[in-house]
């Protein structure tokens, strides 16, 4: 499958005077699939043909990113972005789904979970499982690169305007694994996505969700800890953003952690090692759905 295909084989969803780009594929069980910032949900292209061939997945460019619409002067959050994962499951008639997701899709899984546990029946989405991949969803534990500091500074709006391919190209590989770099056709994807009707301009107003993780912290991670929800963590262990940390956290904050470890895997274990995700993803699921059926 290459981006155009995906591209032309998606759909759009309206939500208010907004249009949200979204593949929907397969039967069965529900699967949302939750990106990272900056890029889109391309990024779940090497695990979609398995995903997809056994339950149905669905997939979204969050308002700002890949090719659903990029408003300026716009407040983006990760409480905005569950909204509209709300709002797209209920349009399509979806009343439970598990969840996979990466990066910043992790605060938006972890703020759909603290919805859960605040309105318990009255969500509107039941969550059956949570799988998160490489994130910050403890940003005690997060090591956010020098460019992410700098677009959240008073020089944002300037750096943004200012962003360039080879920029993008050298902080985007330096986030891999050693042994698992990016293409030049994924570098190339994921740039063509981030600049597609010039949201590279918007890099800092949508990176606004760092400082939401530490105003939500307690929130969220009373959410993980309270939550009957079944949870994993996937986690590429040579990530230098939210590798080894994350994972050392996790287990110290959730007791009976469950968590996957891949080493010398970097923040994108789903395009560096596509296939021990689906491994571990699977395992997973199984041990969920045994867990239902007893």
């Amino acid at each position: 499958m290459n981006l155009e295909q995906w591209r032309r084989e998606g759909r759009v969803f309206a939500w208010q005077g907004q249009r949200i780009f979204h593949r929907d594929q397969g039967e069965g069980e529900v699967l949302v699939c939750l990106h990272g910032f900056p890029t889109a949900s391309w990024d779940w292209h090497r695990l979609w043909p398995s995903l997809s061939a056994s339950r149905r997945v669905i997939a979204l460019d969050f308002l700002g990113y890949g090719l659903s619409s990029k408003p300026v002067d716009h407040a983006y959050s990760a409480a905005e972005q569950a909204d509209i994962v709300l709002a797209l499951m209920q349009s399509l008639g979806i009343g439970q789904a598990h969840v996979l997701a990466h990066d910043f899709g992790d605060s938006v899984a972890q703020e759909l979970l603290a919805r859960a546990d605040e309105q318990g029946a009255g969500m509107p989405l039941r969550l059956l499982s949570v799988c998160y991949l490489n994130g910050g969803i403890f940003m005690e534990a997060a090591r956010p690169r020098l460019i992410q500091h700098l677009l959240l500074g008073p020089l944002g709006p300037w750096l943004s305007r200012r962003l360039s391919y080879p920029r993008f190209a050298r902080s985007f590989a330096a986030i891999f694994g050693p042994q698992t770099q990016p293409s030049a056709s994924e570098l190339d994807d994921s740039w063509q996505l981030i600049t597609h009707d010039n949201g590279h301009y918007l890099a800092h107003a949508l990176i606004q969700y760092i400082p939401e993780r530490h105003r939500q912290r307690a929130r969220w991670v009373a959410a993980m800890q309270n939550s009957t929800v079944p949870q994993r963590l996937v986690i590429g262990m040579a990530d230098p953003v939210s590798g080894w940390r994350i994972a050392k956290r996790y287990r110290e904050l959730l007791p009976s952690a469950d968590v996957v470890e891949l080493p010398g895997i970097g923040h994108y274990p789903q395009l560096e090692a596509a296939d021990a995700v689906l491994a571990a993803y699977a395992e997973f699921t199984t041990r969920v759905a045994d867990a239902g059926a007893g």
